[in-house]
């Protein structure tokens, strides 16, 4: 009961704040013409004004993707995406498995692995079958048009993993008619190696993208070796004035050495991944109503071996699995009414797989797991804005796991315009995830009978946009509280998965975009994050900022990230570790077509930890070479 009180009371305090402010606006503000806000499709199914929806969302752009010159995603997100962390383990790659890294958290909800956390390609879930967890070395810079990175639950519209937040990489599109084509290849410290290949087509109704990579590196310690190639074909067809037809393809392979921690390190841990993603997209827009229906297949092939102690036998088997996620997503969204949008959607996916131990001897696989499930769902979601300040948003999901049961899930937010460039939002919404196949049946600490993981998330935040945009600010505070958080725990004379974890969170976030003189151009993002219950890979704080000059054929580039109270490990004792990471970026435009850059990282040589007992690179050094024609 005191619990129930303290979450009505912060809900209400938020939404009676939100409404104190909205009275204080002039009516005068209502005849005002607003200048168009920011377009995203990822907090809501269609696309939609990021001013009429009542969650905090993050957008990073190709500019600032190519600008970052990396092959992964995801140093990048961890930069420029307050309250986002993503731990890592060395100068390419992220791995599998025991040591890996690529573990996801969101204002201290995710996880490693990152079953808390939901990544998706254009909308599309993407995480194994079998482990329920996305894979961080799939998180590729060449797919990306643009990433929107929605900061709190968000499994009223996607449902289970979503729990923390989601991360939506849109991918790559052609604009314009004609035929464009951009090669990069970049090499540096550690014998590391870039490259990539794309080509992007608009004929008539008619556009394509074509995307193809290699990368490697021999790794800042001896045999933490790496290598990737991938590819990704994306194209699409007008059929009519109203409708369009999309279908995709997604390949990465990767080879990964793991060296262990320094105190016992590992000899031939070893894994060799494959990742497959597909989908078919037919999409329908009248204006008054537009929707679309997706059919999605993942699938992935993984060989590992877990290797062995120096001076120790090597193993006489390999892990192997096998695992796969169909699914079909449907949802129409109408406007019924002036300022009035309802979208009604489903979604269903079965996932599953089979993993086993393959001897090296001959003898008879040892199964581990061989399973199916299915996940259905059906969801509504309302937004009305009235008087052209206030808008109100309202949504619920009911979702069914074949095993773990049901939930319902709702939703409600305010959005207020408070100016042409001010903004006051708040937000309750409940987030959740399903146990996962290798919680309830892999390996000795499975258990059956655990129950979904859930958390409610509280969320006031402002934000403001100066007429033509050189100035942009926005801060957020927030409050989470969850129950069941399945934790490994001593259960008799071993340990187990049990639904007794807690949640409780709160913290603060602020960004800040500033064009202050021609040229230049400045941005800055801060998180301060409180656990009750602390977590892996979550610090308390955060800061990043950075500055860029333009002139003729220059752009310079400086930036410096600050991480205190990071936690490297909680168990069976805790331990942090703080680290200032300094940057530079020089990029040349040679000519019309060439362009040449060189960048440096961790500057002041800082010896420092992400994930316990793997020392991150001292100062390293990348230059390259990009050709657009």
């Amino acid at each position: 009961m005191r619990e129930n009180r303290k979450r009505c009371l912060l809900a209400c305090g938020l939404l009676a704040a939100g409404t104190a402010c909205a009275q204080s606006v002039d009516s005068l503000t209502a005849q005002r013409v607003l200048p168009i806000g920011e377009v995203v499709v990822t907090g809501t199914r269609s696309e939609a004004d990021v001013r009429l929806l009542p969650m905090t969302i993050s957008v990073v752009e190709r500019k600032r993707i190519e600008g970052a010159h990396r092959s992964s995603l995801l140093p990048t997100l961890t930069e420029q995406v307050p309250g986002l962390f993503v731990t890592s383990r060395g100068m390419m790659g992220y791995g599998v498995s025991t040591g890996a890294a690529g573990g996801m958290t969101l204002r201290g909800v995710g996880g490693s692995p990152t079953t808390g956390m939901l990544v998706l390609i254009d909308g599309h879930p993407q995480y194994m079958g079998l482990m329920g967890h996305p894979i961080a070395d799939a998180c590729q810079s060449m797919l990306a048009e643009r990433v929107e990175v929605v900061r709190g639950p968000a499994s009223v519209l996607y449902g289970s993993n979503a729990m923390g937040g989601v991360i939506n990489i849109v991918t790559r599109k052609m604009g314009e008619e004609g035929v464009k084509t951009d090669l990069h290849a970049a090499y540096g410290s550690y014998n590391t190696l870039r490259t990539e290949a794309a080509n992007r087509i608009r004929i008539g109704r008619f556009s394509s993208t074509v995307t193809a990579s290699y990368d490697r590196s021999d790794g800042n310690r001896r045999n933490m070796g790496f290598g990737q190639y991938g590819g990704y074909a994306k194209a699409g067809y007008q059929l009519g004035e109203r409708w369009n037809l999309f279908a995709d393809l997604n390949l990465t392979h990767f080879d990964a050495s793991n060296p262990g921690p320094v105190s016992s390190p590992l000899l031939d841990n070893d894994s060799h991944v494959t990742r497959g993603m597909t989908s078919a997209v037919l999409r329908n827009d009248y204006g008054g109503t537009s929707g679309a229906v997706s059919l999605f297949y993942n699938w992935g092939r993984h060989k590992i071996d877990d290797g062995y102690a120096p001076g120790g036998t090597p193993l006489d088997y390999r892990f192997n699995s096998r695992d796969h996620m169909f699914g079909v997503s449907l949802y129409q969204s109408v406007r019924l009414f002036e300022g009035n949008r309802l979208t009604v959607g489903f979604d269903w996916q079965r996932f599953g797989g089979r993993a086993w131990n393959r001897y090296l001897d001959g003898r008879p696989d040892a199964p581990l797991a061989d399973k199916r499930q299915w996940e259905a769902a059906g969801y509504v979601d309302f937004r009305q804005t009235l008087f052209s300040w206030l808008t109100l948003d309202a949504g619920i999901r009911y979702d069914r796991h074949s095993h773990a049961g049901s939930q319902w899930v709702p939703q409600g937010g305010l959005s207020f315009r408070l100016s042409a460039a001010d903004q006051l939002k708040a937000v309750v919404s409940k987030g959740f995830r399903f146990p996962t196949i290798r919680e309830m049946y892999m390996f000795p600490p499975q258990n059956p009978d655990l129950r979904p993981e859930d958390l409610m998330n509280y969320e006031l935040s402002f934000s403001h946009r100066s007429p033509g945009g050189k100035l942009s600010f926005g801060v957020s505070l927030y409050y989470i509280e969850g129950d069941n958080m399945i934790q490994l725990v001593p259960v008799g004379e071993r340990r187990q998965y049990v639904n007794t974890g807690r949640i409780e969170n709160w913290g603060a976030e602020g960004e800040v975009r500033w064009q202050f003189a021609p040229g230049w151009g400045a941005s800055a993002n801060y998180s301060w994050l409180h656990m009750e219950h602390p977590v892996v890979a979550a610090p308390e704080h955060k800061l990043f900022c950075g500055i860029d000059f333009v002139k003729n054929r220059w752009k310079l580039s400086t930036d410096v990230q600050y991480v205190r109270g990071l936690y490297t490990q909680v168990t069976p004792t805790q331990e942090r570790d703080d680290f200032v990471l300094w940057g530079v970026t020089a990029d040349f435009r040679a000519g019309e077509r060439v362009g040449l850059f060189v960048r440096g990282e961790n500057l002041l040589a800082q010896r420092y930890e992400i994930n316990a007992g793997y020392p991150m690179p001292r100062a390293t050094v990348t230059g390259g070479m990009n050709i657009h024609f």
